[in-house]
């Protein structure tokens, strides 16, 4: 039996390459398709697929009330993301998270309700493979050099800062060791805001230009020698889509939240 599946965001960028992901795969099927402005129309028309006979919901409850679903895949905007993802929980759906912009304490609250509920949620800020190989590289150096900080690229009209990959990567490195400047911030000359943000312990810059769809960088600095780490993303979703459908095939045997692609695939990091 093939494992129904559920898109939020079906209209977006990585959302219409999730629905024809699914419906090219032998063990998947689409169950539901969320996107408020595109309610009624056909999920595979406006993914540009051949009609699927499927229409797309306005809200996740209404979505989720049509079809019996196994998996909620969320890629809304990141105002929409929790109250989706919690109102999948309630409903008994286990779900995988791809949108960015949601903080630590919004991630609490939804592992509260999947141990509650006992179901699982995957969420990652990028579900790219090599993307999750940067994410687990920098831990791991983050264990041995306290002395880093993080340059966060996007695209000029990305609304959210920093993006998913880089707050989820810095919130997690500085849950290891907090990277505390040389000089401190509240004594340095001029503005405070060339120094980036503090984002979970880890100093952060966000650019935002034209040319770049998204690209993290973690620079590590001991007396003498400095590592960089960086991955770039390209110009397809398809490196998210696989990503993303990996976790919809293990969410259904687990319970609680994991976050981050690299924990669902290499496990705790060691100590």
């Amino acid at each position: 039996m093939s494992l129904r599946i559920c898109v939020g965001g079906a209209t977006g960028w990585t959302g219409k390459a999730l629905v024809a992901g699914v419906v090219a795969a032998a063990d998947l099927s689409l169950a539901g398709a969320v996107a408020r402005k595109a309610a009624g129309q056909d999920a595979g028309t406006l993914a540009g697929l051949d009609p699927l006979g499927l229409a797309v919901s306005a809200s996740v409850a209404a979505a989720l009330s049509l079809e019996p679903t196994d998996v909620y895949i969320d890629y809304t905007h990141p105002a929409a993301v929790k109250a989706n993802v919690l109102k999948a929980l309630e409903l008994g759906v286990p779900a995988v998270i791809g949108t960015s912009g949601l903080a630590a304490a919004d991630y609490d609250e939804i592992a509260r309700a999947a141990e509650a509920q006992g179901l699982g949620v995957v969420a990652s800020g990028n579900f790219s493979i090599t993307a999750s190989l940067l994410t687990r590289f920098s831990l791991l150096a983050a264990q041995q050099v306290a002395d880093y900080e993080i340059i966060d690229y996007a695209k000029a009209n990305k609304p959210d800062v920093p993006s998913g990959t880089a707050r989820e990567l810095a919130e997690r490195m500085g849950a290891i060791q907090t990277s505390v400047p040389g000089y401190p911030i509240g004594e340095i000359i001029g503005p405070q805001e060339a120094r980036g943000a503090d984002v979970g312990g880890g100093r952060v810059h966000a650019v935002r230009l034209p040319s770049y769809v998204l690209a993290v960088e973690t620079i590590f600095g001991k007396d003498g020698e400095r590592l960089t780490i960086r991955h770039d993303a390209g110009t397809s979703a398809g490196p998210y889509v696989a990503g993303t459908l990996l976790a919809a095939r293990r969410v259904v045997a687990l319970k609680g939240l994991v976050r981050g692609l690299d924990n669902l695939l290499f496990g705790p990091l060691p100590a």
